[in-house]
C-alpha cells in the first residue's frame, strides 16, 4: 500500500471513531505493516492536509482525534439544546491543586484552600472522569493520593501536563481557564466552603469531535 492509500485509511478510520485512537490502534489498520514512526509521519503527513479546515486533526494524551476547531465552538453551540455544566469554586480550586500538584491528599488540598474538602468535591470530579485515586501515601490511615486522568487531558486538548496554562493568577483562574477550555462553566453562586458539585450533565469536549451520524 502507496502512503496516499495509508493517509485515506487512516482519515477514514479516525473521522468514524468516537474516541481517540492511538497509534498501535492505528497500527492495526494495515496489519503491521507499516510501524508507529511510519503513522506517526503519516498522522503529521494528514494533519497538515486539513490544516486549513474548519476541522483539525490533533494529538490527545490517549491518541489522535478529528475535531473542529475552537473558532467553531460559538457556531456549534448553538445547536446544543442542554445547557452546559456549572462548577462550583470549590470543584475549580481543588481540580486546580490536583492537576498543579499532583498527587496530592485531601489533607493537601484541604491545607492549601484552607477548607474542608467535602466528600461529593471529590466524587464529582471523579464521576466526571478527570482525577482518580493512584495510590496512597505511606501516613496515618493510607490517605488516597489523588491525579488527573487521561480523560481530563483529552478533555482539555492536552497531550501532557506540561502544557497546562502558567499558574500566574491563583488556583480558581488557573481552574477557570481549564474548565472554559472543556466547555464548562463557572457557577455563579461561589461556594467558598467546598460544599460545591458538579451539575448532573456532563461537560462536553475542548470541541466538536466529527463521527458520523
Amino acid at each position: 500500500m502507496n502512503t496516499a492509500e495509508a493517509k485515506r485509511v487512516l482519515e477514514a478510520a479516525l473521522l468514524t471513531s468516537n474516541e481517540p485512537m492511538s497509534t498501535a490502534q492505528l497500527r492495526r489498520l494495515f496489519e503491521d505493516e507499516f510501524d508507529e514512526e511510519t503513522i506517526r509521519l503519516l498522522l503529521d503527513d494528514l494533519r497538515r492536509d486539513w490544516h486549513d479546515r474548519s476541522v483539525e486533526l490533533i494529538p490527545l494524551a490517549s491518541g489522535w482525534r478529528f475535531q473542529s476547531r475552537p473558532e467553531m465552538r460559538e457556531y456549534l453551540d448553538r445547536l446544543k439544546s442542554e445547557k452546559p455544566s456549572r462548577y462550583s469554586r470549590a470543584v475549580l480550586e481543588t481540580l486546580a491543586i490536583i492537576a498543579y500538584r499532583q498527587p496530592v491528599t485531601r489533607g493537601d488540598i484541604e491545607e492549601i484552600r484552607g477548607v474542608v474538602v467535602a466528600s461529593p468535591v471529590i466524587k464529582s470530579l471523579e464521576d466526571r472522569g478527570w482525577i482518580e485515586a493512584i495510590g496512597h501515601r505511606d501516613a496515618p490511615g493510607r490517605p488516597a493520593l489523588y491525579g488527573t486522568t487521561r480523560q481530563f487531558l483529552d478533555d482539555l486538548g492536552l497531550r501532557s501536563l506540561q502544557e497546562l496554562p502558567p499558574l500566574e493568577d491563583g488556583w480558581s483562574e488557573a481552574a477557570t481557564h481549564m474548565l472554559l477550555q472543556s466547555g464548562g462553566t463557572p457557577e455563579p453562586s461561589q461556594d467558598l466552603q467546598g460544599q460545591g458539585q458538579l451539575a448532573p450533565e456532563a461537560g462536553s469536549a475542548p470541541s466538536t469531535t466529527v463521527h458520523p451520524e
